[in-house]
Order: C-alpha cells, then sequence, then structure tokens
C-alpha cells in the first residue's frame, strides 16, 4: 500500500454558519443564541444538519485558531494508531464520538475504542485533507485499512469516508467526532447497513505472496473501490478475450529466462488481460515485472510477439469477485462497473482490465480474487 499522502493546504474559514453531525451535537451556550432561530433537516447521509438563521447580528467573536487546529489535526491525526497515540488534551473530557456502528460520549471511551481496534486488527490509517467547514467545524478525509488478525484467513476490511469535528467555542477543544462512510447511506447509529457492510468484508479471498503493482485507496462505495496507481512495467503479448488465455506462455516464458540475456525474473501477481476498445475484442495479456526493475535495463524479449511496456499509472475504479471466470462473467462485471460509474458522475475511460491473482489449477474458486478495472478520466475526492 502506497504511504500516507498528506496535503499542506490549510484552508480559510468560510462565513457559512454550518454545523453537521449524525445527531446533534454538544450545544453552544445560550448567549450565543440569542435572535437566532435553529431549523433541523436530514441530508443524504441522514445526518443531521444545524442551519443558524442570524438576526440583526454577526457571528460571535470567538478566540478559537480554528486554522490553527486544521494544522494540528494534519499533524495529529497519523498516530492515531502508533504508539505515540492523539493528542487527548485536544479534545473535551465529554466529547461525542459516533461512527455507524459505534459511540462513545468521552475521550476516554474513544481512546479505548482506538486501542480495541490496534488489538484486534492492523489498522493503517490515511489522512487525505482538512478542511473548516463551519465556524466551529472542520472535516477531514481519510481511508482506513484493517487487517482482522483473529481470523485465519486475515481479512482486510477497508473503510473510506469523512470525519466531521466539532469544536467547543468556550475551550477552543473538540467536542464531537462523527465519521461517514462512503460505502453506505445510512451512517446514524446503529447502522444495520454498516454492520451488513463489516460482515461482507469478513470473506475469504486468497491474494498469493507476491509482488503486485502498488496502489492507495482513495474511496470505497459499495459497488466498487477508487485506486489510485504507481507506475509499473508489464511484458505483454497479444491475447483473444479478457477472459482466455493465450499468449500468457509466451509472456511468462520471458520471465522464466527466454531474454536475451537468460535472465530469470521473479514472478508477480496478478496477471492482466487488457480490452484496449469499446466492444472489449482488441485484448493482450500481460505479465508484471517486479518493481525495482527499470525498462532500460530490462533484457530483450527473444521473440517478436511480445513487448516490454510502462504503464504510466493513474486513477482505477476497481470491482473485486470471487469464482472462476469466463468472457460473459467479465462482461458483466464490465457494465455493472461502467454503469455505476456514470450513475456517481464519474467518467470512464474506453476498454477495461481484468485482473486474475490465483493459479486456477491450485485455488479453491470461491477464495479467488479476480477485478475488474476501468481507468478514470479523472477523478478528485473534495
Amino acid at each position: 500500500m502506497a504511504n500516507t499522502q498528506l496535503s499542506h493546504h490549510i484552508f480559510r474559514p468560510i462565513p457559512a454558519v454550518h454545523v453537521s453531525s449524525t445527531k446533534p451535537t454538544t450545544r453552544l451556550p445560550l448567549q450565543f443564541f440569542k435572535n437566532k432561530s435553529l431549523a433541523l433537516k436530514a441530508d443524504q447521509n441522514s445526518k443531521w444538519a444545524i442551519g443558524l438563521s442570524l438576526v440583526d447580528q454577526s457571528p460571535p467573536k470567538s478566540t478559537v485558531d480554528t486554522e490553527r487546529l486544521v494544522g494540528f489535526l494534519y499533524d495529529d491525526l497519523p498516530h492515531l494508531f502508533d504508539d505515540q497515540g492523539i493528542d487527548r488534551t485536544a479534545y473535551d473530557e465529554v466529547v461525542k464520538f459516533r461512527d455507524p456502528i459505534t459511540k462513545h460520549d468521552t475521550i476516554s471511551g474513544y481512546l479505548f475504542n482506538i486501542a480495541l481496534l490496534k488489538t484486534l486488527f492492523k489498522p493503517n490509517f490515511q489522512l487525505h485533507w482538512v478542511k473548516q467547514t463551519g465556524p466551529y467545524e472542520i472535516t477531514t478525509r481519510w481511508t482506513m485499512i484493517m487487517k482482522f488478525i483473529l481470523l485465519p484467513w486475515k481479512p482486510e476490511l477497508v473503510f473510506t469516508g469523512t470525519s466531521v469535528m466539532g469544536i467547543n467555542p468556550d475551550t477552543g477543544k473538540f467536542c464531537s467526532h462523527v465519521d461517514f462512510w462512503d460505502s453506505i447511506k445510512k451512517n446514524d447509529y446503529f447502522s444495520q447497513e454498516g454492520l451488513l457492510d463489516v460482515f461482507k468484508q469478513l470473506r475469504i479471498y486468497k491474494t498469493p505472496d507476491l509482488e503486485s503493482p502498488k496502489y492507495q485507496i482513495l474511496k470505497k462505495t459499495a459497488n466498487y473501490e477508487v485506486r489510485k496507481y504507481t507506475p509499473f512495467i508489464v511484458v505483454e503479448a497479444n491475447g483473444d478475450k479478457l477472459a482466455g488465455s493465450t499468449g500468457f506462455n509466451d509472456v511468462t516464458g520471458y520471465i522464466f529466462g527466454k531474454n536475451s540475456r537468460s535472465e530469470k525474473i521473479p514472478m508477480t501477481t496478478p496477471v492482466f488481460t487488457q480490452a484496449f476498445d469499446a466492444e472489449l475484442s482488441k485484448v493482450s495479456i500481460q505479465v508484471v515485472l517486479p518493481l525495482e526493475k527499470d525498462i532500460s535495463s530490462l533484457p530483450d524479449p527473444n521473440q517478436e510477439t511480445i513487448s516490454l511496456r510502462k504503464v504510466e499509472g493513474g486513477i482505477a475504479a476497481v470491482l473485486k469477485f470471487s469464482g472462476r471466470t469466463n468472457e460473459d462473467i467479465v462482461r458483466e462485471k464490465e457494465k455493472a462497473l461502467r454503469s455505476s460509474l456514470i450513475n456517481d458522475g464519474l467518467k470512464p475511460k474506453t476498454g477495461c482490465l481484468l485482473a486474475r491473482y490465483n493459479d486456477p489449477g491450485r485455488t479453491w474458486s470461491f477464495v479467488m480474487r479476480n477485478e475488474v478495472l476501468i481507468w478514470l478520466e479523472e477523478f478528485s475526492l473534495d
């Protein structure tokens, strides 16, 4: 997994007064609400939004340095699951923490929850950005990957989303922390949809202990992941169809020593087949080469039918599935993924890739890891 990439841009406060959370967070002192009306509404994420309509006066002055708190979170949150941990002095003792399946009302309870996750899982927390979204509100976007170490197959659970953090204007400390997951619609506590999402991710996928292209998971929805791939090199040959194996012996022959230097190159995973056209008929089959290899230093292929190519990486949407593949299944998965992307307002490129991670002769079909990937024209986490 690629290292955490943090943005250090500090967003300036915006004038609109808008405090949001799954449920109303700690109330501000009454003296701040003279001549104001409260309007409650539910938005598409099923969270409560508190809109403050001001009459005859400007927002009350506060000594809260929100810009400093944004910078503080950039520095502090990456320590969420390491030995240093987060700075508890930045939080009120009474702080409302909520996510779709967990709630705590004190900083001690929140820290206990963090310690429990560290015991049961191996969390990898990646912070993408931190922004001020209201006079007393900061929002963060993150990815969290957790390996459940108590189960023999150690499933990897992925959650992405935002955290809305309320600030107490009296203390200048955080008084609420509400998480919203990208993978579900009902984020209020207790979310059965959220619990189902957790259980679905406990299923078995067998991924060989081999090197594979590096990527960072930017977003996980109910239907797909969005990943940022770093560049990698492939050896490829012409194929016949997405689920086919024509050309496989040629590309594996190259890494097994059938090259200009008779050099043996370590095997990697997955094996890609890529369709370059809308009809998914123009296909190549590819094996990824070890990441430390440079294309200029690799031996030349012995066969004219195979070639080396650098894949520049980029942003791809990925649909994961198990079982043995055939052309109908792969095309159905590609169609479903493309439809989901268009419905979500994204712009998928022409063609797709099928990634097969397992040896079909040595792996039970129900634990096979297969993926359909579609490169995206553009993508933003804002």
